[in-house]
């Protein structure tokens, strides 16, 4: 299995306990979005549906179940466990924005028109947009706190590093996934104007803030 996959997979894992983690011991989801993390929950549901009948090695369908697991155990802490907490009143991006030309485009554009095929199309749309919503409450917030900005780090670094694997199977395989390649590139795209201030604010021990929209 090509390295940059296996770096990619471990730096998305360590971006969802380090989520889990800040909500459970600080008992607050105050910062995140709860919008974004229902829909990498959509997201993982319907690209793992195939979960009990496509087997293809233990470490994937390990990785598949505890994505998730992940997904679900923060939704149920956000909305649930420490629903007190959160910051509804700045989680306000609407998310049929999204949903809707995500569903349309899943449809046109696919490799087949299979309801298994076209629900993993619509999975990978989805996740290049997924993180919109957690990135607007920060830009209407002003600001976030160190351990959320990690936690988009190594979001974002597991897509750099993804990029890095679909260029290297396409030099050793001569494998080219379309749909993937163009929808990572433009999830990576939203991560550009994070990644330069993480590198220059929250490395030095600054906090991360970013301009309030009028």
């Amino acid at each position: 299995m090509n390295v940059f996959r296996i770096l990619g997979d471990l730096s998305h894992l360590l971006a969802m306990i380090l989520l889990l983690v800040k909500i459970w011991r600080s008992k607050s989801c105050a910062g995140i979005s709860g919008k974004s993390q229902i829909l990498f929950a959509l997201v993982f549901t319907t690209r793992y549906l195939d979960l009990f009948s496509n087997f293809i090695s233990i470490y994937n369908t390990v990785m598949k179940v505890v994505f998730l697991l992940c997904a679900y155990v923060t939704v149920y802490m956000i909305y649930w466990k420490f629903r007190k907490t959160f910051d509804i009143e700045n989680d306000t991006f609407r998310l049929e924005f999204l949903l809707v030309p995500v569903t349309g485009l899943s449809f046109l554009v696919n490799y087949s028109y299979t309801p298994m095929e076209v629900l993993w199309t619509f999975s990978i749309y989805l996740e290049s947009v997924a993180i919109l919503p957690q990135l607007f409450m920060i830009s209407k917030t002003g600001e976030a706190e160190t351990i959320t900005t990690h936690y988009l780090f190594f979001l974002g670094l597991y897509r750099l590093l993804y990029l890095a694997n679909w260029i290297r199977r396409y030099q050793t395989e001569n494998f080219y996934d379309q749909i993937s390649v163009v929808s990572g590139v433009v999830q990576t795209i939203f991560y550009c104007d994070f990644f330069y201030l993480y590198v220059t604010k929250v490395l030095k021990g600054k906090k991360l803030s970013l301009p309030v929209p009028v």
